[in-house]
């Protein structure tokens, strides 16, 4: 998945297994407004980029959590990066919910050089001479990421459209429709301070 992420697709396909199949569109940046369905957000780069807000697109937050939030069996999302160790170097690691377990499941590159992300399930939280790591497994394969304390971990938890507000961060997942037009899948919002994973 893409930073997510989604990770989103970073590395985060999260809203639903279909997202895992259909290519996604990774909008991030700050609300402009939610008018009815059309969620209207600007970008970094200062382009506005509308998407339809479907009644039935799941809405999540962000919490801050710590590795000692992560047991085994957990089912994560890990953006890394790779070292001159030859490494993989967490970036960020998301904690899914149960009922998200499997999203996205695999190991895949991400935009920008050397960067991947691994969503699997944890086999092991380990102590090593020079930190602790995160062994992953997932289907045909497995990783080991190295989680330093630069790291940011957070938990992904439901929320509603009463967080998407003007002026707050947001991630959204969409997928182009014929015509051209957006239609939001999932919605990342910001949510006591807390941002989306960028």
């Amino acid at each position: 998945m893409r930073r997510m992420s989604w990770l989103l697709a970073a590395g985060l396909a999260v809203a639903a297994p279909a997202l895992a199949q259909t290519p996604s569109v990774r909008v991030s940046g700050t609300i402009e407004r939610l008018d009815g369905t059309t969620l209207v957000v600007k970008s970094a780069d200062g382009d506005e980029v509308s998407a339809t807000l479907p009644a039935d697109a799941p809405v999540t937050a962000l919490v801050n959590r710590t590795l000692a939030d992560i047991k085994p069996g957990d089912f994560v999302g890990s953006a890394a990066v790779a070292g001159m160790d030859h490494k993989l170097h967490a970036q960020e690691v998301h904690i899914f919910p149960e009922a998200m377990r499997g999203t996205g499941e695999g190991h895949r590159p991400m935009t920008g050089q050397d960067r991947t992300m691994t969503n699997a399930a944890v086999a092991e939280v380990a102590s090593v001479p020079d930190g602790q790591e995160l062994h992953l497994k997932y289907q045909g394969g497995e990783q080991t990421i190295d989680v330093g304390p630069e790291a940011r971990i957070v938990a992904i938890v439901p929320a509603d459209r009463s967080i998407l507000v003007p002026g707050s961060a947001v991630l959204v997942l969409a997928v182009r429709q014929p015509d051209g037009s957006l239609q939001a899948r999932f919605v990342q919002g910001e949510k006591d301070g807390v941002k989306p994973l960028n």
